[in-house]
């Protein structure tokens, strides 16, 4: 095969993909307006996630996070299932 068709396949997944979202993204915006991401907390599995944030609330700060806060609590539970 030829390098320029072999450089074409490997590409053509990844455009593929980056026109579906970019379609998506403008259906989104047409039906739904201008939207604001940022990161969310999951409290149950101590991960952040990139999501849309409404305009009335606040995005997650990584600065005011204690990471040790998450651990102290899973031990918690973990001891309180084992105990009852």
């Amino acid at each position: 095969m030829e390098a320029r068709a072999i450089a074409a396949l490997l590409l053509l997944p990844i455009v593929v993909v980056l026109i579906y979202a970019g379609i998506h993204e403008y259906r989104r915006y047409k039906s739904e307006g201008r939207a604001s991401y940022g990161l969310a907390y999951d409290k149950e599995t101590g991960t952040t996630y990139v999501t849309g944030i409404s305009e009335n609330e606040d995005a997650y700060d990584p600065n005011g996070f204690d990471p040790s806060d998450h651990n102290e609590r899973q031990s918690r539970k973990e001891t309180n299932d084992e105990d009852g």
